[in-house]
């Protein structure tokens, strides 16, 4: 499988996600780009030595995503979600390789997913019946105020469940100290275990 991790500058998280897969399963096929990423900047210094401390050098050359990167990729991973809608607006025909990285090794969400999908599909399914045997004998705004009273506790339930997913972000470290980075090091190193018991079922 060929995995490419996606941040902003591709010299903070992405990189790191990249060497500490290669680390710990040397076999694995990584890359890593930025969407506003430069050519050939070397990995931010507080990445550096996070990384060093763990005895993992971080010998890095930024690259930008392209297409010919998304063709080589069999899944691309994003920093956050942020990322991800930027990649479907930018290169929407690689859409299905998608995913942010914790949503993609995250099993938790799975059953609020699937409640929350099943209360979108009854939500929009209320809403054209009331309007299919409504709209005939109420003006716009009748209907409209109806509508809303009619569709109110699904719309709570839709809110509650969308409150219980977890967030899919990895906060950017750039500009913190070394701390930051070292927290970021630490979520990413949980995630990429995620990571590695998911390709290896």
């Amino acid at each position: 499988m060929n995995i490419l991790f996606v941040c902003t500058g591709n010299t903070c998280r992405s990189p790191m996600a990249e060497a500490l897969l290669k680390e710990k399963m040397p076999e694995a096929n990584v890359q890593s780009a930025g969407i506003f990423a430069g050519r050939d900047s070397r990995a931010n210094n507080n990445a550096v030595e996070a990384m060093q401390e763990r005895g993992i050098q971080l010998n890095h050359q930024s690259q930008p995503v392209t297409d010919s990167l998304l063709q080589w990729s069999d899944v691309v991973l994003t920093m956050t979600a942020k990322h991800k809608q930027s990649m479907i607006m930018d290169f929407p025909e690689y859409q299905d390789k998608y995913y942010t990285f914790k949503e993609y090794v995250s099993e938790a969400d799975k059953k609020v997913w699937n409640e929350l999908k099943k209360a979108y599909a009854d939500y929009e399914e209320k809403r054209m019946d009331f309007i299919r045997n409504n709209q005939s004998n109420m003006n716009h705004a009748q209907l409209e105020q109806q509508l809303q009273d009619y569709l109110n506790e699904d719309i709570t339930q839709i809110v509650m469940l969308e409150s219980r997913l977890i967030s899919y972000d990895i906060p950017d470290p750039f500009g913190g100290n070394l701390e930051t980075y070292q927290a970021t090091l630490d979520e990413l190193d949980e995630n990429i275990d995620l990571l590695i018991k998911k390709i290896k079922k």
